[in-house]
């Protein structure tokens, strides 16, 4: 009974080792990202929306300058209520300006991360079905800097995700 059960175990040993053996690839997420053809589109969007702000904000500068120049040419007779009243409206134009900046700063971050997610959920799909079909155990995305060491056993597997998402 004991001679069985050790054959048993010699036999079934191998089988366990080899079920246990790790399979590591490795992939370049940067990479595939630069090369989406959506990226594209998303910049676009995010240059036109960017380029919106920025008249705006000349528009609101160059208001501001015209404003500051007509209170430096005050004449030395203007009452000093009038002088306050202009300044406070300067004050108040500058204000205006940091708002709008924070503001337009915050929508296009906004809609950055509108725009960028489906194309990143894209490519996480890919690399999540690229691992299940290849039977991998992990896979270590190289453009994030945690990654120190990849050793000869690794393999790339970014050929294959790009085929995935149809791009060379």
């Amino acid at each position: 009974m004991i001679k069985k059960f050790l054959l048993a175990a010699l036999v079934a040993f191998p089988m366990c080792i080899a079920a246990q053996t790790l399979k590591f690839g490795t992939v370049n997420s940067q990479e595939i990202f630069n090369l989406m053809p959506d990226k594209a589109t998303a910049e676009s969007t995010l240059q036109s929306v960017s380029e919106k702000y920025q008249t705006e904000f000349n528009n609101l500068q160059q208001e501001f300058e015209k404003k500051f120049k007509e209170y430096q040419e005050l004449d030395p007779s203007t009452p000093q209520s009038i002088k306050d009243r202009r300044a406070q409206e300067l004050q108040e134009n500058q204000q205006k300006i940091q708002n709008f900046q924070q503001m337009a700063a915050q929508d296009l971050q906004k809609q950055q991360e509108t725009l960028l997610a489906p194309i990143t959920d894209k490519i996480q799909k890919a690399i999540q079905a690229v691992g299940a079909e290849g039977g991998y155990t992990f896979i270590y995305d190289l453009s994030i800097p945690a990654v120190v060491y990849t050793g000869a056993g690794a393999e790339d597997v970014t050929p294959q995700v790009k085929a995935k998402l149809g791009i060379k």
